[in-house]
């Protein structure tokens, strides 16, 4: 007993028909590719400006550690490094006066801030008679009123 077998989809389409709608069209691609590229653009154009701000914040949290290795070198020789000295004596014993005595190694190197330049130290400070400035150059990398510095914590 032979059955009739039912016809499949395939069959039952033209030829043309399934090799035409089988992918995706050149201008679909394009398409996709068009509004993706839209997207991205936005979302950096949007982005641009939290990168000054994680600077900003990185040297906040640079000048806060650079501040309590500075007052640890103060603790175990009961004077801060003099401006000459600068930050290098939080790295190599200072040779010049004064020299400390029970000097030990507080940091690997000398800091540098998010734009390339090394940290500045004053010893006694002009921001903070009395104390030390502890500063960034800031993106222009010259002393001007742009300046990231531990006088700013303190007002």
């Amino acid at each position: 007993m032979n059955l009739p077998m039912k016809p499949s989809n395939q069959q039952l389409r033209p030829a043309g028909l399934l090799s035409r709608r089988s992918g995706y069209t050149l201008i679909e691609i394009m398409l996709v590719l068009a509004i993706i590229a839209v997207l991205l653009g936005s979302g950096i154009y949007y982005l641009a400006g939290n990168l000054d701000i994680a600077k900003e914040r990185r040297v906040e949290a640079d000048l806060t550690t650079i501040t309590t290795q500075l007052k640890t070198y103060e603790m175990q020789n009961l004077f801060l490094p003099t401006t000459e000295q600068g930050l290098n004596a939080l790295v190599t014993q200072p040779t010049t006066e004064p020299v400390p005595k029970r000097w030990r190694q507080l940091l690997e190197k000398v800091p540098v801030d998010p734009w390339g330049t090394p940290y500045g130290y004053r010893n006694p400070g002009t921001h903070n008679p009395g104390k030390f400035d502890l500063f960034s150059l800031g993106p222009d990398r010259v002393e001007s009123g742009d300046d990231i510095g531990n006088w700013e914590a303190q007002k």
